[in-house]
């Protein structure tokens, strides 16, 4: 059985609503998990999405930002959200697919939006930079304890850990999301609890890997000065099963896009 899991920072669902639907209806993924929703629950465009045959939707959401959401062309049961830091700020959502995903069944899917930290890589400096550390601190302390069992870890993780990660990581080392304190803490947490890098399980450095490129670029493409923010992991007992991560580098480019581009994960089940 092949089964695919995108995720996608989508930066507001309600304006990027066309470009949800026209990729779930060319790409047809058994689930996609979504970032920065940016609309409160009762706002969700829940009609929209189960008329593109995404009929199972699990969301969590704020006015304005944050938020996250999984949808699934099969059940999904025990939703869960966590909060991080003390807040109730909508950035994990999980759930388990049900029986009818055949051999996918009883896989957990977690769906993480980590906060981007600002500006100053500074600690005392930048209050926001503050919480993204703490934020990963704390992951670090769940991840360790809770990943038994078939589980994926996807999401706008806000970090790009690896040397060709970014476009220049000599000019990046002080911008935050490749700074050391950053990407030393995410690969830690992930290492610990065992999580497997699937993108670069499947293509290791030297190669580069972006999946997000500024709106300040006035020809990103061209430039093409990009990050890897956003990942798709596997426990071990999926470790086996990895086939493909492919990076959708041409939504970045459809009509008002978001800086993210889709990720979509593929197992063999």
């Amino acid at each position: 059985m092949h089964f695919t899991v995108t995720t996608w920072n989508i930066n507001s669902v309600r304006l990027r609503i066309d470009s949800v639907l026209r990729f779930l209806a060319e790409h047809r993924p058994d689930v996609l998990c979504l970032q920065e929703t940016k609309c409160p629950d009762d706002a969700f465009p829940l009609k929209a999405l189960r008329g593109s045959g995404y009929e199972h939707v699990m969301f969590a959401g704020q006015k304005g930002y944050n938020g996250v959401a999984i949808l699934s062309r099969f059940p999904l049961h025990t939703r869960a959200v966590m909060g991080f830091c003390e807040r109730q700020d909508a950035r994990h959502i999980s759930a388990v697919l049900g029986p009818e995903a055949g051999a996918a069944a009883g896989i957990v899917l977690h769906d993480f939006y980590v906060p981007a930290g600002g500006d100053v890589p500074d600690r005392d400096l930048n209050p926001k930079f503050a919480h993204k550390l703490d934020f990963l601190a704390e992951l670090r302390a769940w991840g360790g304890k809770r990943v038994s069992g078939p589980a994926i870890l996807v999401g706008d993780l806000n970090v790009a850990p690896l040397e060709h990660d970014v476009w220049s990581h000599k000019q990046l080392l002080d911008v935050v999301s490749h700074t050391p304190v950053e990407t030393e803490a995410l690969e830690i947490l992930r290492g610990e609890a065992g999580w497997i890098d699937a993108a670069r399980d499947l293509t290791p450095e030297p190669e580069k890997i972006y999946t997000w490129w500024s709106y300040r670029s006035r020809d990103w493409s061209a430039a093409n000065k990009g990050r890897r923010l956003d990942h798709a992991w596997v426990s071990p007992d999926l470790a086996g099963t990895v086939r493909k991560v492919e990076v959708l580098r041409e939504a970045r480019s459809w009509e008002r896009p978001s800086d993210h581009a889709p990720v979509t994960l593929t197992l063999e089940l």
